[in-house]
This record gives structure tokens, C-alpha cells and sequence, in this order.
């Protein structure tokens, strides 16, 4: 799944902020959870005076801190959190000017805490704590880290930059690292006189360093309370462009030196975000400024740190002339993503990591909404159904799902949460929720929510009961049976009577189970916002209810006999839909002539394929129905058939009918393909582009020989110089090469990656080099994943692109990281990317697919026992059983 014709884009990059691909596992054992305790309640800070000198050259860095903290309780220690520093001196000064120096500092490494001893108990009241300590610029990407990149010059140079979230701040400074324990912040940084510094808000002073002329100190205006994890500052060289947003904020965006010309359409979705969400929030933007950065070294795919937003350069830097559509779109969501946090999760901030899905979760359904304002043309709303919808009911439907809201201990768990439940899924259920209350009282309620809560921390509960108060509806009741339960209901739908114009319909829920019909003694149960419309008006509700029981029936009247009817109108509603089969051919007709609108075409196909995958229904069924799709014009459509083509190509390719399906895909693309074609057409836009890349990028991975001909025409053009590739047409056209290509093929990309000034343009090489097949250059490939050539946090792109390339490729790509780990799991260090490296190997197990009824009635069931992978194949005639038999066998 991570070559980027098969998944939206929407989806790809996603670590941090940016949501990761699905994680699914067969089976799992939990670790045994650690011990934690939170930092005691005795002393608390209340503005913390820091002063930071990084060394660009040592990799080290001198911290001063002056904290303003108010004693609680009297005591004779003061415990903080403090990992991967070294504290010279610590004191705490009294009102009246006494101070009282530490007599020792206890260490707890493992929670990453440190407590400060006193020799007297320090008395209830305000007082200052001063420590004078040291770390190290580590190349981890986390804390405060050293991001390398290349001057004009040619010239090897590093910036210093901050990644805290969740837990890392800590290795900046010693504070108390916890959300809900906030403080304002007054920073100064001495850095180099040629270097840019920032911070969370203005700079307000900026003079020369009395012991180093070549040292400057920038100082910085004190911030709003604020929650640790959310400061940030950079020392590098950097370009910006700048514009004011309609109500006055100062809007930024800086750029490798030279770049400045990439950083204007970010500028652009920026300057219309901030107006845009305060007028939907009714809440002023609280700061005077807000910067966005592109940061060469970065293992999240943004952070919103407030005021000051890191980016990776991917997901900031947009060049006029080589970046494709799919990039603008891309940049436009994470910006709108990261711009919202300055309001849900920086104003008002999760009072525990427990409550992180909320924070995502809703920024990941409202960066659709910011999108969709300043880009009506890209459709946004469908693609989400595509991007994080269906891959939330992916991941949400194994067992080794959670639910959305965990409750987080340790700071080791934190990063287990950073995934597709807390963001797509938390997005879906907040989309469901948004329809079900209606948009005018779920603003209401969320004006109520920031207002109440700003420059504070809340709980999912506060949120509920805002909500609830402006609609009047049972929120809370609502939404527990979605956030504290994994899992969603399939809605089984059947036709009990037809009675002249009135429709009686009977409607069941049960746990939908990627393995097969649940059959647990006790079943979980929902309350689920069922909308229902007809043939008569596709786009109208026709009945709303709330199917609160196992199950129910309901009466429509005024639909005429030759109507059909379709349930979850728009895909609103998480859960999965399956008709009866006189339900199911009466909606196949407008699938066929497009009466039945894009994102229901979308959700009917995905709802038949998952059935299949489950063992519910035959995979032909499934192919059937695709094959109504022939004169599909939506492009999100088609990425998603393509999506579920792709998994069932992954599949066969362990049997003897993996051509079949590859006969198949060129059978279904090629119409679309030829009504395409190559070139750009007068009147074309955003999402033609996005579909022409997608087509040929199917037909040629399926070895359609004119698209095969054509890519090769065109890639030799591109090389010798005579013709540049369109920046839309790379991605199919490298990967077409690729997958068909040899050695010589494989050292042009090569040659090309090297020469590319652009990281999106490496990136997009990085991603498909996989594709090549032969087993020693498929090796060769691996190797150049750890090379310097590979930013360290693109490294598992390369892996990702060589796992998902093919059956070899696979299992190169799981030898390639046992036998690498070592240098692996150093290089990350526990962080994102590690985990980001094993979903790789998971994606490719769940793309093999979870078990299918496929083609001549074979089960195909693939178990990952690590370090060995288990191929089951049943088939029926000779094992006639069930799908979970068929599993255990």
C-alpha cells in the first residue's frame, strides 16, 4: 500500500500528526503494562524564565532555567521530569531573596523523572527553582534534536529544532511534562548572529551576546499558559514569505534558503485557514503570529506547536512547476490539520494522553471541512471516505483493534495511540456525530466547549456535555458506545413487506469481525444514527433513527415500488451495510448510471469487499459488481476499487490465478484509460490529474503493454532531457518502468534521486524503487535504504515500497529488517518510525489479506508466527467448513 497509485495521498505520511496506514495484527500479546505515577501535586510551576545556548558544531547545548513555581504543600524535594540531561546546579530562591541550594539529584531513568533534594522543607508559596544544566543536540528527532541539510554553498551544515510531543520536551529542559500542568513560558535562545531563531510568539529583543560577538540573544514575548509539549524553537538559515490573514495575524512560512517561491502555497491555505476557523469556532486566533516551518530532519509529518508549526518539507514546500496535484492536496489537509490545533488541543488542551483522540480525531475530520472551503473543487469529502474512513473500518474490524479512547499510563504507552484509530476512526465517528446533531447546534456547542475550557485542559466528557446542552440530544450516551469500545456494528438490512407505497424494513446489528461472522457469547451493541433515502431524491434523508437495540424495524412511506432504497446515505454512519440480495440488485442500476452519487457508489463496493474478505460472501460477487463500475467517472472511486484490487493482486500472488486478476485489472482500467489518455485536456482539474495518475499507474503495474510502451517512450524523453515528465505523470510513469524494468532502469532512478533538489521529488522515487523485481536488485534497493543518500525518516519508504511490491519482495524486505534491526531500532530509538517500520511488515500481512472467499472457492489465510510466515490454503471442495474453521485448520 505504500506505492502511492494504490492509496490516496491523503493517507500516505501520515506518523504524528499526519495519520499512519493501518496496523493490523492477527494476534498480539500485550505487554505488561509498567507502573507509573504522575508527578506529585506539591509544587507546580507557574512561568518558567529559560534561556538555551545550542552548539552547532559539539552537538551540545547549555540550558538556564528560572521557574516561578508555587509550593502547595510543604516539602523538601521537588520531583520533575528530566531524561537525557545533566543538571550542574539547582537552587530554589525564597520571596525575600534567600536561596537554598539542592544538596543532591536523584535520577529515575526509566520514568524519565528527576527529584531535586533540599535541606530544609520549602514552605507553602511562591518561589523561583534555578537549575543550570546541559544536554546533547541528539539525531533521534525528538527533543531537542540536529537536523542536517545542505547550504547554496554545497556546504554540510545542521539547524536545531524541537519535536516534544508527546513526552519529549523533558530532554530540552527539566518542567513538568504533562498537559494538564501549564505555565506560561518566557524564552530566550543565543545562537549564532547568522541564524534565524523562533519561538512560540515574537521575538521583542534581539542584541549581541557580551562574551561572543559572533552570538547573538533573542528574546522572545511571554506566552499564554500553555502545556509543555507545546513550545518549540529553531536555530537555522531560512527564507520566508509573509501576508496577513483577513483579521490581522501575521502569517509566515519559512524555507530552506533559496525556497522561498515553495513556501507561497502553504502562505495561501493559511492566510484563508485562521479566518476561517474563527469564524466557525467564534473564537479569535489567541497569538499575534503564527510561523510554519519545513524542517529537513523530521520524523512526524507536522507538529502544532503554537505559533510556531514544524512541517516535514513533503508537507509544506509546494513548487509551482514540479509538484503534482496529489502534493498540493496533501499540504493543503495537513495545514488545515495542524491550524486547527491552535484551538483544539493548544487553547484547549486534553487534560491526559487518555483524551489524544480527541484531539485528533478532530482535527482529522475538520481539516476536510477548512479544505473543502478553500478548495471546492477537490471533492475533499469523498476522498476522506476513501482516506481515512475505510481505513479506519479496516483496522477497526480486527481483533487486535482498541478502542478509540485508552487509557494511557506510562509515557512509554503514548505512542501506542498514535494511530488510525485515534485519528480516521476518532475523525468518523465525529463526522457521524456532526450529522446526526446538525451543524448549526454542533457549532454551538463547540463555541461553548473553547470558551468554557480556553487556556485549559478538558476530557472527552466536557466536550459531550457542551454538545449536548446546545442540541439537546444524549451525546454522551451516544458516543461512550463509540469511544469506549472497540470495534462497529454491520447493519443487516432485509425487505419484510411491500405494502402499495410503504416499505417495511427490518434492521439488526451485530459486531462486524474482519474473520468472520461474530459469534462471542456476548455480542456489543451501539447506538447507531441510521439514515435512510430513496431512489426519488439520493441526496435527501428520508427517515433518521436511532437504532439503540439489537434490532428494530421501520415503515417508509411514499416510495413507489420500482424505488430503491439505500441506507447510510453519503457513508455518514461507521459501521458496515448488508442488504438482502433483492435490496442488493435493486441498487446496482444506479451504480451503473451514476444515479446513485459517488460517495454511496464508494461505500456499497467497499461494504461488498470487506463482506468478502470476512468469508461472508464470495469474492465473484464482489468482481461482479466491479465490473459495473466500467464507466466510472469519480476519481475517488476508482482510488478505491483500486485500493481493493490491489489487496486481492497481493493476495493471488501466492496462486496460480494472480494473472487472472492482473487480466482483470487491465480489462477494467483500460476504458477509463483511453478516455484519459496521456496529456492534459483544455478544462481539466484537480481531480482529472489525480485520476490519470492512478489509471496508468494501475495499468502499467498490471502490464498493459501500450501503457508499458508509452511510460518507457516518455521516461527515455524525460532522462535525455528532450521532454520533462509532468510532476502528475512521475509517479506512474517511474513505477511502470519499475515494475518492468532491469539494472539499467534501476540506476537511471538512482541517478535521478541524486540529482533532485526537491525532497518531494525524492520522496516520489523513494516510494516506487521497490517496484523493481529481480531478486539482487530488489537487494539493492534495501541497501540504499540505509544509506546517506535516504533522509533517516524516508528510510521506511524504501523498506514499505520493496514490502509491497510483490510476494519476493516481502519477504527481502522482513529479512532485510531482522537481520538490520540493531542499527534499525538505534537510529530510532523507540520512536515513531519504529513503529512506523513494523506497520510496514503489518500492512503487507493485512494486504495479503485476513481470508477471502476467492475464485474456485479457495480460502487463503496467511499467519504471521514471527520469524517464519505460514501459507494455509483450504479448499473447499476437499475441507468443506466455515471461515473460522477454515482459520483454525
Amino acid at each position: 500500500i505504500w506505492l502511492c497509485e494504490e492509496v490516496p495521498l491523503s493517507f500516505v505520511h501520515r506518523l504524528t500528526t499526519c495519520r499512519p496506514p493501518p496496523r493490523p495484527v492477527l494476534l498480539r500479546t500485550m505487554p505488561e503494562r509498567r507502573p507509573f505515577v504522575r508527578l506529585p501535586a506539591d509544587v507546580y510551576p507557574v512561568n518558567y524564565g529559560l534561556c538555551l545556548k545550542p552548539d552547532l558544531i559539539d552537538f551540545t547545548f547549555e540550558g538556564k532555567l528560572e521557574a516561578l513555581v508555587e509550593v502547595t504543600q510543604a516539602t523538601n524535594q521537588i520531583v520533575m521530569n528530566c531524561a537525557d540531561i545533566d543538571i550542574i546546579t539547582a537552587s530554589f530562591v525564597l520571596p525575600g531573596g534567600d536561596e537554598i541550594n539542592a544538596t543532591g539529584f536523584n535520577y529515575q531513568n526509566e520514568d524519565e523523572k528527576v527529584t531535586l533534594s533540599f535541606p530544609s522543607a520549602l514552605q507553602k508559596g511562591s518561589g523561583t527553582l534555578k537549575v543550570d544544566f546541559v544536554g546533547e543536540l541528539n539525531d533521534k528527532m525528538k527533543g531537542f534534536y540536529r537536523s542536517k541539510y545542505t547550504a547554496p554553498t554545497g556546504e554540510v551544515r545542521y539547524a536545531a529544532v524541537t519535536q516534544f510531543e508527546a513526552t519529549d520536551a523533558r530532554r530540552a529542559f527539566p518542567c513538568w511534562d504533562e498537559p494538564a500542568i501549564k505555565a506560561t513560558f518566557d524564552i530566550a535562545l543565543i545562537v549564532p548572529k547568522d541564524r534565524v531563531a523562533l519561538s512560540n510568539m515574537n521575538v521583542i529583543d534581539r542584541k549581541p551576546c557580551p562574551e561572543d560577538a559572533n552570538l547573538v540573544e533573542v528574546k522572545f514575548a511571554t506566552t499564554p499558559i500553555m502545556s509543555t509539549y507545546l513550545v518549540a524553537f529553531v536555530i537555522g538559515e531560512y527564507d520566508f514569505v509573509e501576508s496577513q490573514s483577513s483579521d490581522g495575524i501575521t502569517v509566515r512560512v519559512y524555507t530552506p534558503v533559496g525556497k522561498a517561491e515553495q513556501g507561497k502555497f502553504a502562505l495561501e491555505v493559511a492566510t484563508k485557514t485562521l479566518p476561517f476557523y474563527k469564524d466557525y469556532f467564534s473564537v479569535p486566533y489567541p497569538l499575534p503570529k503564527i510561523d510554519l516551518i519545513a524542517i529537513a530532519d523530521f520524523a512526524a509529518g507536522a507538529m502544532e506547536n503554537w505559533g510556531l508549526v514544524t512541517y516535514r518539507e513533503t508537507a509544506l514546500l509546494i513548487d509551482p512547476k514540479n509538484s503534482c496535484s496529489s502534493s498540493r492536496q496533501w499540504v493543503a489537509l495537513v495545514v488545515g490539520h495542524e491550524l486547527a490545533h491552535q484551538w483544539f488541543g493548544n487553547l484547549v488542551t486534553m487534560e491526559w494522553w487518555t483524551h489524544l483522540w480527541l484531539n485528533e480525531g478532530f482535527a482529522s475530520w475538520i481539516e476536510y471541512l477548512c479544505v473543502d472551503h478553500c478548495f471546492p473543487e477537490y471533492d475533499i469529502w469523498t476522498q476522506f471516505v476513501s482516506a481515512d474512513y475505510t481505513r479506519a473500518l479496516d483496522l477497526d474490524a480486527l481483533d487486535s483493534s482498541h478502542p478509540i479512547e485508552v487509557n494511557v499510563g506510562h509515557p512509554s504507552e503514548v505512542d501506542e495511540i498514535f494511530d488510525a484509530i485515534s485519528y480516521s476512526k476518532g475523525a468518523s465517528v465525529i463526522r457521524m456525530l456532526h450529522n446526526w446533531t446538525g451543524d448549526e447546534d454542533f457549532r454551538k456547542g463547540m463555541n461553548a466547549y473553547l470558551l468554557k475550557f480556553q487556556h485549559k485542559n478538558a476530557s472527552t466528557e466536557d466536550l459531550w456535555e457542551c454538545l449536548e446542552q446546545a442540541s439537546g440530544k444524549p451525546i454522551a450516551e451516544v458516543m461512550s458506545s463509540w469511544t469506549k469500545q472497540m470495534g462497529f456494528p454491520i447493519i443487516v438490512v432485509e425487505e419484510e413487506k411491500v405494502s402499495g407505497d410503504e416499505r417495511i424494513l427490518k434492521l439488526s446489528q451485530k459486531k462486524f469481525c474482519a474473520s468472520g461472522p461474530h459469534n462471542g457469547e456476548s455480542c456489543p451493541s451501539w447506538m447507531v444514527p441510521v439514515s435512510i433515502c430513496t431512489s426519488e431524491d439520493p441526496k435527501c434523508t428520508k427517515l433518521k433513527v436511532l437504532l439503540d437495540r439489537p434490532e428494530t424495524t421501520v415503515t417508509l412511506s411514499g416510495v413507489a415500488p420500482d424505488q430503491w432504497i439505500k441506507i447510510n446515505p453519503g457513508t455518514v454512519g461507521f459501521y458496515r451495510i448488508q442488504y438482502s440480495t433483492a435490496m442488493l440488485e435493486s441498487l446496482l442500476p444506479g451504480v451503473r448510471d451514476l444515479s446513485l452519487p459517488p460517495v454511496d457508489r464508494l461505500g456499497l463496493q467497499n461494504d461488498l469487499f470487506s463482506l468478502s474478505r470476512a468469508g461472508m460472501i464470495s469474492t465473484v460477487e464482489v468482481l461482479k459488481l466491479m465490473e459495473a463500475f466500467v464507466n466510472e467517472p469519480n476519481y475517488t472511486v476508482w482510488s478505491d476499487l483500486s485500493s481493493n484490487l490491489g489487496v486481492l493482486s497481493s493476495l493471488l500472488s501466492h496462486t496460480e490465478f494472480h494473472e487472472d486478476i492482473q487480466e482483470f485489472i487491465r480489462d477494467l482500467f483500460t476504458p477509463i484509460g483511453l478516455e484519459l489518455g496521456w496529456d492534459c485536456k483544455p478544462g481539466e482539474g484537480h481531480l482529472d490529474a489525480l485520476l490519470r495518475g492512478l489509471v496508468l499507474g494501475k495499468l502499467g503495474k498490471a502490464g498493459h503493454k501500450p501503457t508499458l510502451e508509452e511510460a518507457r517512450r516518455r521516461f527515455r524523453d524525460h532522462v535525455e532531457g528532450k521532454q520533462v515528465l509532468p510532476a502528475d505523470l512521475r509517479s506512474p510513469v517511474y513505477l511502470t518502468v519499475l515494475k518492468h524494468g532491469d539494472s539499467a532502469t534501476l540506476d537511471t532512478m538512482m541517478k535521478l534521486h541524486k540529482l533532485a533538489d526537491m525532497q518531494e521529488e525524492k520522496n516520489r522515487i523513494e516510494r516506487v524503487l521497490g517496484a523493481i523485481s529481480a531478486p539482487d536488485l530488489i537487494q539493492k534497493v534495501l541497501s540504499f535504504a540505509l544509506s546517506e543518500d535516504v533522509r533517516p525518516q524516508d528510510t521506511v519508504f524504501v523498506i514499505g515500497g520493496v514490502a509491497g511490491s510483490s510476494k519476493q519482495g516481502r519477504k527481502a524486505a522482513w529479512k532485510f529488517v531482522k537481520d538490520n534491526w540493531e542499527e534499525l531500532y538505534n537510529r530510532y530509538q523507540g520512536g515513531f518510525l519504529i513503529s512506523q517500520l513494523i506497520k510496514v511488515r503489518d500492512d503487507q500481512l493485512h494486504a495479503s489479506g485476513n481470508g477471502s472467499l476467492l475464485k474456485s472457492n479457495i480460502y487463503i489465510y496467511i499467519l504471521h508466527h514471527e520469524p517464519s510466515e505460514v501459507l494455509r490454503i483450504n479448499v473447499s471442495k476437499l475441507f468443506p467448513c466455515s471461515h473460522r474453521q477454515a482459520k483454525q485448520r
